[in-house]
């Protein structure tokens, strides 16, 4: 069992001070100099008995996404990480600040402080866009306002990058996220879409105009699934000084069908700060919710609901082939591990811009006797890293997956077709021949050099 640690201590010569935040997923420490307190703070993700596997995964992808960002005022920047393997922690950037609930909290809020607070949140989203990374956790408390009025966006354990893994997605199969701002394509899987943010972007407007919450507080997935064809009451029928301008606005982000919101979050911030240049539709005089006709009919379309395509990335990088290796856990023979290694460095000379994917499967949380889903999950990793270590490839050509299932070649097949895998190399055995025969790439079954 790992406990959190106690401020005072030193990790890495980091001394650790208050401890600011302590999240689902992660605790937030600011760190001491020998005059005191530094802006630095560091998170150390939650990972002692109890814990949720998925604490690892957002670790990993915070720390990959945040330092694949350029320097900017709006987000952190990454001072220092630590590695799975020994201690995980982030020490980024302490941003002096005050929080967006600071102001939920007084709300209703007069309309153009609720813009100006939504026209600084949206700079900061299309600055994370513009770099092809969607946020997909906005809330209140995970946006900080600096002195200087600029917007700065924390937390990005769930985020995804355009052109890099999705961790996320690769090892969890359902919302993962705060329900409250959720859009209808996260619910059914969609993470690659910026215009998901814009949803979250309208419901904290929602909110911020009204001091109500758009969609209620769900806590089913039955309660979650109702957005995909119930729309909010227009902030007007709650405020009745709610300006036409701004219930479009906020309305426009909250469309179901991602295509039919606000085009980007640059547009979203200049309608914002642009009152007499919003275009109104009917959106702006909505007084009530959908009558009962049209919400059967929402609610018809919904049980097929399928997302909008994702518009193209903002930059255009050819995605590298996708190359599996996959390591079964009862699998600890050095020589056969060799004849991996030698098998993947000759898949790398002939394509020399393949990333490979380490995984590997383990049996659902559920069936854990001896184990924490968190403890294993780390000694998965770590397994194989240190099974990755010898290739010599650089990080960004790495990654390491630890897939949750009691049928290891479904799994293995999934990942491979959501994932475009170009090629599959493992070990012989009853999972080889089921993903040789439906693999929708090719297979390399290795096996060791037979002893001489």
């Amino acid at each position: 069992m790992m406990l959190a640690p106690e401020p005072g201590i030193e990790i890495d010569g980091f001394r650790l001070g208050e401890r600011m935040h302590v999240g689902s997923m992660a605790s937030i420490y600011r760190l001491e100099g020998p005059k005191g307190p530094l802006p630095l703070v560091m998170k150390i993700p939650r990972l002692g008995a109890g814990e949720r596997s998925a604490n690892v995964v957002s670790f990993e992808q915070c720390r990959m996404v945040l330092g694949a960002l350029s320097q900017s005022p709006h987000y952190p920047t990454v001072i220092a990480y630590g590695d799975v393997e020994t201690t995980p922690y982030l020490v980024m950037e302490y941003i002096e600040g005050t929080r967006l609930d600071t102001w939920i909290e007084r709300a209703p809020l007069a309309p153009q402080e609720t813009a100006r607070l939504g026209h600084a949140l949206a700079l900061a989203l299309h600055e994370v866009h513009r770099q092809d990374v969607i946020h997909l956790d906005l809330k209140a408390t995970n946006v900080i306002y600096r002195a200087s009025g600029e917007a700065a966006l924390i937390d990005f354990g769930l985020s995804c990058h355009r052109h890099l893994p999705d961790l996320l997605a690769a090892e969890f199969h359902t919302p993962v996220g705060n329900w409250v701002y959720m859009a209808p394509e996260q619910i059914a899987g969609e993470r690659c879409d910026p215009r998901s943010d814009l949803f979250a972007l309208g419901a904290l407007l929602y909110q911020l105009a009204t001091g109500k919450r758009a969609f209620g507080t769900p806590s089913t997935v039955a309660q979650l699934r109702r957005r995909l064809y119930r729309d909010p009451p227009p902030p007007r029928a709650l405020v009745a000084a709610t300006p036409p301008w701004l219930q479009e606005v906020i309305l426009h982000c909250l469309e179901i069908d991602a295509a039919a919101r606000c085009a980007s979050a640059a547009q979203a911030a200049f309608d914002l700060a642009n009152p007499g240049q919003v275009a109104l539709t009917e959106r702006a005089e909505r007084a009530s919710r959908a009558g009962i006709v049209k919400l059967g009919r929402h609610w018809l379309k919904a049980r097929n609901f399928a997302p909008s395509a994702p518009p193209p990335p903002a930059t255009d990088v050819a995605p590298l082939p996708v190359i599996v290796v996959a390591i079964a856990t009862h699998e600890t023979d050095e020589p056969f591990f060799e004849a991996l290694r030698s098998a993947t460095r000759r898949r790398v000379a002939a394509d020399g811009g393949c990333r490979i994917a380490c995984i590997t499967v383990v049996p659902p949380a559920a069936a854990l006797s001896d184990d924490t889903p968190t403890g294993r999950h780390i000694k998965q990793l770590v397994s194989l890293r240190r099974w990755a270590k010898p290739l010599g490839l650089p990080e960004e050509r790495l990654t390491y997956h630890v897939l949750e299932s009691d049928q290891p070649a479904v799994a293995l097949l999934d990942y491979a077709a959501v994932n475009e895998v170009e090629e599959i190399l493992m070990g012989p055995g009853k999972e080889a021949a089921q993903v040789v025969a439906q693999a929708p790439c090719s297979v390399t079954v290795v096996r060791a050099a037979p002893l001489s």
